[in-house]
């Protein structure tokens, strides 16, 4: 223990509890335990997080020079893709950045996990794509906070893709309607669009909109097995549509530590990845799959349960990386 000072489980959890309560070190803690930080235990490292969550002023993030914008994308269905977009973009509102998620899911779980309408006919996403209304129009205000912006899904966008098929520039749609332009009064940090779980006109306006694709990967054999051909359409959009799309960042989703399976997989990913792959993992949480249920993401739902603390996590750290070529799709 620092400075040869010998503290008992039973004398250091109270103060370090108290202190993430009130999201400062106690003076009297500090002044009896010299040299000892809210970080040095584990109890403690939780309660400083937790405290981060209560008190975000605390925490506030640098605006961004330039405004990232990243497609959340996975073919595989069921590996948290959704939940990653939502639970990323409050994560990064929290601590002050704004941030705006475009649902390209016909289903709208991402409009639903972010409370903000979605029903028929609205001004949507899907509007947005026939060139109908404007992203000024469709862009609302979660309820959950004020830096939270979505371009809700309905279920009109389930026939999208027919519809772009005649369409002139049907690939670079969403980039058009998502230009700096159309985005300025926002004064947006980080735009991530959550797409369906498949190869579409869809998930295709989704890359060439964006810079920087957002792989989830569930810890589990199967969500290996898709990667691949993921990545081989990503290839197909660099070459043909977009040159400057790339892989930067890689989260691991669903984890759960008593399986050595969990492990395995999140050695292949990193070995497979290395440094696109956040440090932050994800685990596997009743709390996460709960929140949507009630229209939230984790962070309002449960601020205090792990799934919240990884999220929180996982966005600072995808906020204090570049938004350069970290990752490489050729492999």
């Amino acid at each position: 223990m620092p400075g040869g000072t010998n503290v008992s489980r039973e004398t250091s959890t109270e103060p370090l509890l108290e202190a993430g309560r009130h999201g400062k070190v106690d003076p009297d803690f500090a002044a009896a335990y010299p040299g000892i930080s809210l970080t040095d235990t584990p109890i403690g490292a939780a309660a400083q997080r937790a405290s981060q969550v209560l008190h975000p002023e605390s925490v506030a993030l640098p605006k961004l020079k330039e405004r990232r914008v990243i497609t959340v994308a996975n073919q595989k269905g069921g590996v948290g893709k959704t939940t990653t977009a939502v639970n990323l973009a409050s994560a990064l509102a929290l601590q002050g950045l704004t941030v705006l998620v475009v649902d390209l899911d016909p289903q709208g779980n991402a409009s639903t996990a972010l409370g903000v309408d979605h029903r028929s006919g609205i001004a949507s996403s899907y509007e947005l794509l026939l060139g109908e209304t404007t992203a000024k129009e469709a862009i609302q205000t979660s309820p959950h906070s004020p830096r939270l912006l979505c371009i809700p899904a309905t279920i009109d966008l389930a026939g999208a893709e027919i519809e772009l098929v005649s369409m002139v520039a049907r690939e670079g749609r969403l980039k058009t309607a998502l230009s700096d332009a159309a985005l300025e009064e926002f004064e947006i940090d980080f735009v991530l669009i959550d797409c369906p779980p498949s190869l579409g006109l869809l998930t295709v306006n989704a890359m060439v909109a964006a810079k920087e694709v957002l792989i989830p990967i569930q810890c589990e054999y199967y969500a290996l097995e898709g990667v691949g051909q993921l990545l081989r359409n990503i290839q197909l959009v660099q070459a043909h549509l977009n040159p400057s799309l790339h892989v930067s960042t890689v989260i691991l989703t669903m984890y759960d530590g008593r399986t050595k399976l969990a492990d395995q997989v999140a050695d292949e990913v990193r070995n497979h990845f290395g440094e696109a792959v956040l440090r932050a993992v994800i685990p596997r949480s009743v709390k996460v799959s709960e929140a949507p249920g009630y229209g939230m993401t984790v962070l309002d739902y449960d601020p205090g349960s792990r799934g919240a603390m990884s999220y929180l996590d996982a966005g600072r750290e995808l906020a204090s990386r570049s938004a350069g070529v970290v990752g490489s799709v050729e492999r």
